[in-house]
C-alpha cells in the first residue's frame, strides 16, 4: 500500500508542477498598454526583438524605421520593442506615446525567455527565428530595408 500511495503522490506532484510550468508559457507579460500579450501571439514567428531607452538620441531616430518595419511584415515576423530601463505601468505608457512607438512594447523583458544577453549598447536588436532561437544581434541604429533583408537572408539559411 505504501509504493502505491507514493506513485500516486508522484503522478499528482508531476501533473502539477506540468500544469504550473504550462501556465508559464501562456503568456510574455504585458505591453505598453497593460494588455497581456499572450506567447501564442508571437510564437511561430520572427521576432525583431529592439532594446530602446528615451535618453539614447539612435534609439529615437530608429523607432520610425521599426514602425515602419512591423508594419511591412504581416503575420509571419513582428517587432517587439523593450525598455532598457524597465520603465513599467503609466511611465512606460508615456515614454512609448512621447516616442511614437506603433509597435508592441513588452513590459517585462524577455530576454531569458529567448536566451538574450543582456545589451551593453543601445539601441540593441535581436533577431528570434519561428522557433525561437537566437540568430542575429545587431547593436546600433537600423533600418527598416537592412532589417527586412538581414530577415530574408536568415530565413534562406535556416
Amino acid at each position: 500500500m505504501g509504493t502505491r500511495l507514493q506513485a500516486v503522490i508522484r503522478m499528482v506532484t508531476g501533473m502539477s508542477l506540468g500544469l504550473l510550468l504550462a501556465a508559464c508559457g501562456e503568456d510574455l507579460g504585458v505591453d505598453q498598454s497593460g494588455r497581456k500579450v499572450p506567447a501564442g501571439r508571437l510564437e511561430g514567428q520572427w521576432l525583431v526583438i529592439n532594446y530602446w531607452a528615451e535618453w539614447c538620441a539612435p534609439c529615437r531616430t530608429e523607432i520610425p524605421e521599426l514602425n515602419a518595419l512591423d508594419r511591412q511584415l504581416g503575420d509571419w515576423a513582428s517587432v517587439v520593442g523593450v525598455n532598457f530601463d524597465g520603465l513599467q505601468g503609466a511611465q512606460l505608457s508615456g515614454a512609448v506615446q512621447a516616442l511614437g512607438i506603433e509597435f508592441t512594447v513588452l513590459a517585462q523583458d524577455p530576454s531569458a525567455r529567448f536566451g538574450l544577453p543582456r545589451p551593453q549598447v543601445l539601441p540593441a536588436t535581436f533577431i528570434v527565428d519561428d522557433r525561437g532561437r537566437l540568430r542575429e544581434r545587431l547593436v546600433g541604429e537600423q533600418t527598416a530595408a537592412g532589417l527586412s533583408e538581414r530577415l530574408a537572408a536568415l530565413q534562406v539559411e535556416k
